[in-house]
């Protein structure tokens, strides 16, 4: 079994960095303040679908005490159905592939019917903003006035795709991404219940390259425990790691700031040839230049996980530029994708770039009027 759905949270307080979330919810099921409708919104990976599993056994568990810790027990018929995905009590749809409006009117004929056992029947509904505008007219008229046992929970990674008049009827919650420490820790009780030894360092690359996602980071975690069964280390975890290729970096950016145009564009076909992914490049590149940018400007974040004999090429290099040149190249960059759309040659918004950024400073100015 891979890694995050063996170690999906069973309760509230396995879920990490959604603190508010849960502690308002938990606050929510003991003054029996529940909302009818739940919007759950935020990046892919945090915890949506989850948290809403684990609030439809909690409002339905019936050895759960207000008087105590607000948790569902997971030892009842209620909590074991729901957690196996056998329960009648939750109904989990997915909204990128049951988007029309006759998935929606079977809901409506499931919401008239009371739940079996428990107080509550809960709907999800996943990837909400992939409804049709005539499945969201019809879903409207079940939020309007839903019966008294039915709770119905959105999750959308997309919430400014939702029509105002379901965002209004809902209670919303934004998930924010995990801090890295807590990813770290959360990776750590893993490695300690699979029995396995990781090196710390591997872990903080992991926490740095799920960008505060915990299902990303488990699943990379899933991916270097496969590499050996003795001690994961720096070295070995690499190949799996995306390759950021800081040398390679640090050239291309000379490159670019000291206006050798040509040699940046021959750069770009033979990082081509050699099977490196642009888009892959541009996102290391354009992450590159921010820290130099944050470095330039005094700002150390103290995770760029840089060894003494890389900080030192680094430090020469913003010795040699100008915070307004590091803008420039990173908003020139961030346009590629615009371009690569409508582009049949892969590397041409690359060599377009190159060659408005190497071109004179009045040329650039008459081209942004």
């Amino acid at each position: 079994m891979v890694l995050y759905r063996k170690y999906r949270p069973q309760n509230f307080g396995q879920v990490i960095g959604q603190n508010f979330i849960i502690q308002t919810l938990q606050g929510e099921i003991k003054f029996n303040r529940l909302s009818h409708a739940y919007l759950f919104a935020g990046p892919r990976g945090l915890g949506k679908t989850t948290v809403a599993r684990i609030l439809a056994k909690a409002v339905n568990c019936p050895n759960l005490d207000i008087k105590k810790e607000i948790e569902p027990c997971n030892q009842c018929s209620i909590c074991q159905e729901i957690t196996s995905g056998s329960s009648l009590n939750l109904i989990e749809i997915d909204g990128a592939s049951n988007r029309g409006i006759n998935e929606i009117r079977e809901l409506k004929e499931k919401v008239r019917f009371p739940p079996p056992t428990g107080k509550k029947k809960v709907f999800i509904i996943d990837e909400v903003h992939m409804l049709t505008t005539e499945a969201f007219n019809a879903l409207l008229k079940t939020l309007e006035e839903p019966p008294e046992f039915a709770i119905f929970i959105l999750a959308t990674t997309e919430p400014h795709q939702l029509p105002e008049t379901i965002i209004s009827r809902c209670q919303r919650f934004d998930f924010k991404k995990v801090k890295a420490e807590e990813i770290i820790n959360r990776l750590k009780m893993i490695v300690k219940e699979e029995k396995r030894e990781v090196d710390n360092k591997v872990l903080e690359q992991i926490a740095f390259h799920s960008e505060g996602c915990v299902r990303d980071a488990e699943s990379l975690l899933g991916q270097i425990l496969s590499l050996s069964e003795g001690k994961i280390t720096l070295d070995e975890a690499s190949l799996v790691f995306p390759s950021e290729n800081l040398d390679l970096l640090i050239e291309f950016s000379h490159l670019i700031l000291e206006k050798k145009t040509s040699l940046a564009i021959k750069k770009i076909n033979q990082i081509m040839e050699e099977g490196i992914d642009l888009d892959q490049f541009r996102e290391n590149l354009l992450e590159f230049l921010r820290k130099i940018l944050l470095l330039k400007q005094g700002v150390d974040l103290n995770n760029f996980n840089w060894s003494d004999a890389e900080m030192a090429k680094i430090k020469n290099l913003i010795k040699s530029v100008e915070i307004n040149e590091i803008i420039e190249i990173i908003e020139e960059f961030l346009k590629i994708p615009d371009f690569s759309r409508y582009s049949p040659v892969p590397q041409l918004p690359f060599e377009l770039c190159l060659l408005k950024l190497g071109a004179a400073p009045a040329y650039r100015q008459a081209d942004n009027r």
